[in-house]
């Protein structure tokens, strides 16, 4: 096996199609073709077989793939322990976060970082936390700074080590006229009311899409408060649920801390939720289960836990 052969297969399994696989890797279709085949020669076996919906790997297909994955991840960890070597002369790190924490979290983190290793590359992956979980599995990030559930020490994969960083509050949002308002308990020591979610379970909902983690909080909420909730509407996208609640459309759930990246027009009204439903998520860094995390790795995490842990963020 050559770093190229497992390179090759690897791509082949992700793409499920030899032109798909060839145009990504800057080959031509029968070149690679001939390839595989050299491989299969070589083994004795076939490595994939037709389908319908494309190529898929034989039994032989898949150990070999996970050979291929498991042997570049060796390597790339070996050039990471070698850029600690030359003392963060060199090197990257790779960081899973989720959209939004990105736009919050980035701005403050990342200045800090490139000051103390400005030649270290920071490869930046955006998706939801339930991607962030498995790209953590597989080895394709370094470590995530995503949510998970209220001081959740564990990820529902075995492969994925939990730190909690601290527990933050989902909001209701109405809009500002909302007739339940009245309900609402002011007290000096929160920055918006609190009002019991149990007033809201004849109103419509606007919720996030069922992949999403901010959903699976919102959905528990929910059940501990006896709401099967009317649906009317779910998007991917927070400020969309929270512009529409704002225009009287629906209620809608958002973390305390994105209040800090919708500007605009846009002014529902929030309500911290009673504690009895336990309305938090807890935003945590999460790594590979023992994985080896770089000198620039560990030092983005401390920067993040000095600026975002509980004892900062109290």
């Amino acid at each position: 096996m050559t770093e190229r052969e497992l390179l090759y297969v690897k791509i082949i399994v992700e793409e499920r199609s030899i032109s798909k696989a060839a145009k990504k890797l800057f080959l031509t279709q029968p070149s690679l073709s001939n390839c595989i085949q050299k491989i299969e020669m070589q083994l004795g076996t076939k490595l994939f077989k037709r389908t319908n919906t494309g190529l898929i790997p034989t039994f032989a297909g898949e150990r070999y793939y996970q050979v291929a994955v498991d042997i570049m991840k060796i390597y790339n960890d070996f050039e990471i322990e070698v850029s600690d070597i030359n003392s963060l002369k060199k090197g990257r790190i790779v960081l899973g976060i989720t959209l939004y924490l990105a736009t919050h979290v980035l701005p403050i983190i990342l200045p800090k970082f490139k000051e103390r290793c400005p030649n270290i590359e920071v490869n930046i992956v955006e998706r939801n936390s339930t991607e962030l979980d498995m790209a953590l599995a597989s080895g394709e990030i370094d470590f995530a700074i995503m949510h998970t559930f209220p001081f959740c020490k564990h990820s529902h994969s075995k492969n994925v080590d939990i730190y909690p960083l601290f527990k933050e509050p989902i909001l209701l949002v109405t809009a500002k006229d909302h007739p339940l308002r009245q309900y609402a308990v002011h007290s000096n020591n929160l920055a918006y009311p609190q009002i019991d979610i149990a007033l809201f379970a004849n109103e419509p909902f606007i919720l996030l899409n069922k992949e999403q983690k901010i959903r699976h909080v919102s959905d528990v909420i929910l059940q501990k408060a006896n709401i099967n909730p009317i649906i009317i509407l779910t998007t991917k996208s927070y400020e969309t649920a929270r512009r529409l609640s704002c225009e009287g459309i629906g209620v809608t759930f958002v973390p305390l801390q994105y209040l800090q990246i919708f500007p605009g027009v846009y002014q529902p009204a929030y309500y911290y939720i009673n504690e009895k439903y336990e309305p938090y998520w807890t935003m945590c860094v999460a790594v590979q289960k023992n994985a080896y995390i770089s000198k620039a790795a560990q030092l983005f995490i401390q920067i993040v836990n000095e600026r975002f842990g509980s004892s900062s963020s109290e």
